[in-house]
């Protein structure tokens, strides 16, 4: 159905399910690292495999980041709850259960106020933020599509099994109307943002460290009752949320037209012509035959640690973003610049290790960019930190040594060779800054071109470039160009 018949007709109710695996070096209940991209089947264990008498310990660390994700997104944290086993089968979870949390949530009763395109906010209410395990990765061979329809066989990486994941679930989402897919998008990019400062999770997408499950209902205007969901599940880019959700909008619109119903189900979401097509009969919290966790103590985390925790949450992205736009005096196009070359926490970082806005911004949105590009990389992949970048900055400011040797120190930070201010040593790459040596070398550029130092000299004070560039080149770009030039003319007899 065409889209302004469908917000015509029917309102949409919302509900996103959003995974999160944290970024704990080890799993959830057990000592397996967690590193992304390992062969199959290297990072696991007897606990993660579910063998027999191998038991769970609950990762502590696992439990802050949970407690810190409730607290962002302003959610009651639960003073007692305990772990529960969902049952049904997983081919890609050794246990054949999950271990989660059902009645007893570590946060419930939040909201994230998003900000949509034209600069509105809409709030989204959160219904629960709780702790569980992923499970393994399937890979379906021999089929066209990858999935496990046509395939003639799979093979499973256990690796994932058992990564804490973070399950964030919002309350129905109603009141978006035309603009539900703007919403579902705005929600997740926030949520992404969110995570992100508060460094629990990479949040790559494409790796999976954040998957989205969008459901979405249609009611006819003035209903009372919501319609029957579909979820599409693990959509993983921001826009393929958003795409995904009007695509489902106005599937559903056709079929309840047509006087047809809609069959709670799961779906696939397809990136290559942003279709949904049938997954499974979506199960009810009875089929999963919930009970508490046997070999889990409860989780009681104490109310003083949790207020320290609140004291480690960041500003919110989108403001942290406005009030430095604001400070710095940056107009619109100019900072959605740096926010789209990925060049903007970069800066603010090396503003925050003591460079200057100017010179900070200069680094990272013309060397460094250029670089990175040259190397196929993004700027955050670039082996500089800005605590680096900064130095370099303080050694320019310091006159230890020129921009153009900068450049050159940089380089050498780029192949891995330390730390600016060691490189500068070692390589005496420091600026030249004795008088009597300089002066020596422009006398013999001086020397060398007395034609040149006559124009000087008969006030053509712009030749003298030629003569500061002959200098520059015998001390290897170390002297300061501006004193080198003062000592040209002096030596002419010629006022700056």
């Amino acid at each position: 159905m065409d889209y302004a018949d469908v917000v015509d007709r029917f309102e949409p109710v919302l509900g996103m399910e959003v995974h999160v695996e944290l970024g704990t070096a080890t799993k959830m209940f057990c000592g397996c690292p967690t590193a992304f991209g390992a062969e199959p089947n290297t990072q696991v264990c007897p606990v993660c495999l579910g063998l027999p008498g191998a038991l769970p310990v609950v990762n502590e660390k696992a439990v802050e980041s949970a407690i810190r994700i409730g607290l962002a997104l302003n959610c009651s944290i639960t003073p007692w709850g305990r772990f529960a086993r969902k049952n049904y089968f997983y081919p890609d979870q050794p246990k054949n259960y999950q271990i989660s949390q059902y009645d007893e949530p570590i946060a419930a009763n939040g909201h994230l106020d998003v900000v949509l395109d034209d600069g509105s906010t809409f709030r989204v209410e959160i219904e629960r933020a709780h702790m569980e395990e992923d499970t393994g990765k399937s890979l379906h061979v021999g089929g066209a599509t990858g999935r496990i329809h046509g395939a003639s066989h799979s093979l499973l990486d256990y690796n994932r099994a058992g990564v804490p994941l973070i399950e964030i679930v919002t309350k129905p989402v109603t009141g978006a109307g035309e603009r539900a897919p703007e919403v579902a998008r705005a929600y997740v990019t926030a949520l992404r943002e969110v995570l992100k400062s508060l460094g629990v999770s990479d949040v790559k997408m494409e790796q999976g460290s954040l998957r989205c499950d969008a459901n979405v209902s249609l009611m006819a205007k003035g209903a009372k009752e919501f319609g029957t969901r579909t979820e599409t599940k693990n959509v993983n880019s921001l826009k393929s949320v958003e795409v995904a959700v009007r695509f489902e909008m106005r599937r559903q619109a056709a079929i309840l037209a047509d006087g047809g119903s809609i069959l709670m189900e799961t779906r696939h979401f397809h990136e290559t012509d942003g279709t949904t097509s049938p997954g499974r009969i979506k199960e009810s919290a009875e089929d999963y035959r919930y009970f508490p966790e046997p070999d889990l103590e409860p989780v009681a985390p104490d109310a003083a640690w949790v207020e320290e925790l609140r004291g480690t949450i960041p500003e919110y992205p989108w403001l942290r973003r406005a009030r430095i736009q604001a400070e710095w005096a940056l107009p619109d196009e100019v900072f959605r610049d740096l926010i789209n070359a990925g060049a903007l926490d970069l800066i603010i970082a090396t503003v925050d290790a003591g460079s200057s806005v100017d010179a900070a911004r200069a680094w990272w949105v013309n060397y460094l960019t250029e670089q990175a590009k040259e190397r196929e990389l993004t700027l955050d992949e670039l082996p500089i930190t800005p605590s680096q970048v900064a130095e370099v900055v303080a050694l320019v400011d310091a006159k230890t040594i020129n921009s153009k040797v900068a450049k050159q120190v940089v380089d050498f930070v780029l192949a891995g060779e330390g730390e600016p201010g060691a490189i500068v040593e070692a390589k005496g790459l420091g600026m030249v800054s004795d008088d009597s040596a300089l002066q020596a070398e422009v006398d013999k550029a001086l020397a060398a071109n007395p034609d040149i130092a006559e124009k000087i000299r008969s006030g053509k004070v712009q030749a003298a470039g030629k003569v500061v560039g002959d200098v520059m080149k015998a001390t290897r770009g170390q002297a300061d160009a501006a004193r080198v030039r003062e000592l040209v003319l002096a030596a002419c007899g010629v006022a700056g």
